[in-house]
């Protein structure tokens, strides 16, 4: 699933480079200190850790896979073959949000159902940077040619699921179809939040998913103007080969699990790795997840999204979701003691 994280409405994201990397700490942490690791469901973990570790490349992850597979004792199998390794780089932990949208829609236009759900045009897929949001949605080049996958009943709905990248829409007669990541018109996101706080409309701490929509609404011609401000538009493609009780594709390509998935840098975490959360705020967390995607917003060693399940639920405690703590990662021995030398 290739999306942009809630964080990205808010906030722009700076660049890591090369010397960011350089410059990371790395210590080793020993699981007494973990905070509550001995009360976690290991066992739960172990299982989301299946889904995805035969899709990892090198061998040290390929071993330990395979010896995952044979049903070990899980809290055993992760303390006799990993190590906790804190990465840091200067700066605090971040710890957001986010979560599979559903949207009210229909096979067919009209009624309440009026705004469009596209596939990608061949010319955009030709093109690195095609039309803006505002020319797309404004123009007529996207009419009348059997580019609609689907159309849903609100506009401001529809903008927060280009965001997320991927949901489910609820058809009238009961179905429900999926819709995946299918491409960009290659035009940067311009952050909304961030252009809201820009104007004085609100403060940078009180600006969140549901309060921009909120917003939107009460101001139907502001909002509408407000959303083209952002130039990036996404397409979507219908998914019809994932079965209902199981979550959206990460960026593994594989299903992710509420409360055990997040969304990490892949500069600094191997996606597929277990990671050790401690979320503090208002919700704290304690609990072992697995790096199985990314997003546009999450950048930095102690940067990460929870994927918080699917439907206005799990959207409402993803949407506050902004909160300190900290985040470790389980490497394997050897690598851990490789970047952590002063450890041995």
């Amino acid at each position: 699933m290739i999306r942009a994280a809630l964080a990205a409405i808010v906030l722009a994201v700076p660049f890591i480079g090369p010397a960011a990397l350089a410059e990371a700490r790395y210590d080793i942490v020993e699981f007494a200190e973990l905070d509550h690791w001995d009360a976690d469901d290991h066992a739960s973990a172990l299982q989301v850790f299946n889904d995805t570790c035969p899709d990892m490349n090198d061998i040290d992850w390929r071993s330990l896979c395979a010896l995952a597979q044979q049903n070990p004792s899980a809290r055993n199998f992760f303390e006799l073959f990993f190590r906790p390794v804190l990465i840091s780089e200067g700066r605090p932990a971040l710890f957001t949000g986010y979560f599979e949208p559903e949207l009210d829609g229909a096979l067919r236009f009209g009624g309440r159902y009026r705004y469009p759900l596209y596939r990608e045009p061949p010319e955009s897929l030709e093109a690195d940077l095609w039309l803006t949001r505002r020319e797309i949605e404004l123009g007529d080049t996207m009419k009348d040619r059997g580019l609609e996958i689907a159309w849903v009943d609100d506009p401001v709905e529809l903008f927060f699921l280009q965001i997320q990248g991927s949901g489910r829409i609820r058809l009238p007669d009961g179905r429900t179809i999926r819709v995946g990541y299918g491409g960009s018109n290659g035009h940067e996101y311009r952050s909304i939040g961030a252009e809201m706080v820009r104007r004085g409309i609100y403060n940078v701490h009180q600006v969140s998913a549901q309060v921009i929509k909120n917003w939107v609404r009460r101001n139907p011609i502001e909002g509408a103007e407000l959303l083209l401000f952002n130039p990036s538009y996404v397409f979507f493609r219908r998914i019809d080969d994932l079965p209902p009780e199981r979550g959206p594709r990460g960026a593994m390509n594989r299903s992710i699990t509420a409360g055990r998935s997040v969304a990490v840098d892949p500069a600094f975490v191997t996606l597929g790795a277990p990671v050790w959360v401690e979320k503090d705020g208002e919700d704290p967390v304690r609990r072992l997840m697995i790096a199985q995607d990314t997003g546009s917003a999450i950048k930095g060693a102690q940067r990460a999204d929870l994927f918080m399940g699917t439907g206005d639920d799990a959207g409402r405690v993803a949407g506050r979701m902004r909160d300190p703590g900290r985040m470790l990662i389980l490497m394997p021995i050897q690598r851990a003691y490789a970047l952590a030398p002063d450890a041995i």
